[in-house]
């Protein structure tokens, strides 16, 4: 009898872990459902996370045109789509999430969220699925009809391109749970979330290539947050790294996300602010 029962005991502490996986990953996906009825319902969620990025890379392939991409060794159709993914990435996570988690928190759904089971992590991750989604189709029909419509190639190593989408992905969504964290406002959001786009448009690689720039002001491109992924992206659809290189872009990704994880710990905001 005394063996039947610690059998029993057994099987449960090896079922335990899996059983708390089930119930974290059923809550994350009920938030989730909740939070992509609210972005469907929402004219100017839509509007930022379809068609924006879409007028973009328009915008951004039209001004190429007067730029010379020999230096940098890449073609107009291959620098507007590799930068478009970052483009798309950015602007549908980064400007959808920030707005998404002020009204949260303002209207205390955050604050009743963590009174239940839900454990924090799950709440943003939770929040932040449907716009992750969105914008990881929207990267997938952009590498597809590009390689279509553009006369540029498959990607050489898919890989190394879901690597710096996934990075690019953790450190946008860790960067707007942050603004959030310093937005008081729902309009607010408007003025907070434009420093770091313009920033990461600009000189992350994704408007115009790193080459293009002088050496110094190429260097200090580097150190910005999606620099090191939309690198790895670009050698992931077209190549152009060496193994360093490779190495050096991967490091800087990974040091933003520990940043972004230190960040959301130290000033994410549970309270409403108001």
């Amino acid at each position: 009898m005394s063996t039947m029962r610690t059998e029993r005991n057994e099987r449960a502490e090896r079922l335990a872990p899996a059983a708390a996986g089930g119930a974290s990953m059923r809550r994350m996906r009920s938030l989730a459902r909740a939070e992509l009825t609210l972005l469907l319902r929402s004219r100017t969620a839509l509007w930022v996370a379809l068609l924006m990025p879409l007028l973009m890379v328009l915008a951004t392939y039209s001004a190429l045109e007067e730029l010379d991409l020999s230096d940098a060794g890449l073609t107009q159709g291959e620098a507007v789509l590799t930068g478009g993914v970052g483009m798309v990435l950015l602007v549908v996570i980064y400007l959808n999430l920030v707005p998404a988690l002020v009204t949260r928190r303002e209207e205390r759904v955050l604050k009743r969220l963590r009174t239940g089971e839900i454990a924090d992590r799950e709440i943003l991750m939770g929040t932040a699925l449907p716009t992750v989604t969105v914008a990881v189709a929207q990267c997938l029909v952009l590498v597809v009809a590009g390689t279509l419509l553009l006369d540029v190639s498959a990607p050489g190593s898919p890989a190394l391109l879901l690597a710096g989408i996934g990075l690019a992905v953790v450190t946008l969504v860790l960067l707007a749970v942050v603004t959030a964290g310093l937005t008081r406002t729902v309009d607010s959001a408007q003025i907070t979330t434009t420093p770091l786009l313009l920033v990461c448009a600009l000189g992350s690689g994704i408007f115009i290539p790193l080459e293009i720039f002088p050496e110094a002001v190429g260097w200090a491109c580097r150190m910005l947050p999606l620099t090191g992924s939309v690198e790895l992206i670009r050698h992931g659809w077209i190549g152009g790294l060496d193994g360093v290189e490779i190495a050096r872009a991967g490091l800087f990704a990974l040091a933003w996300v520990a940043i972004g994880v230190f960040a959301v710990k130290r000033w994410f905001r549970w309270d409403p602010r108001q």
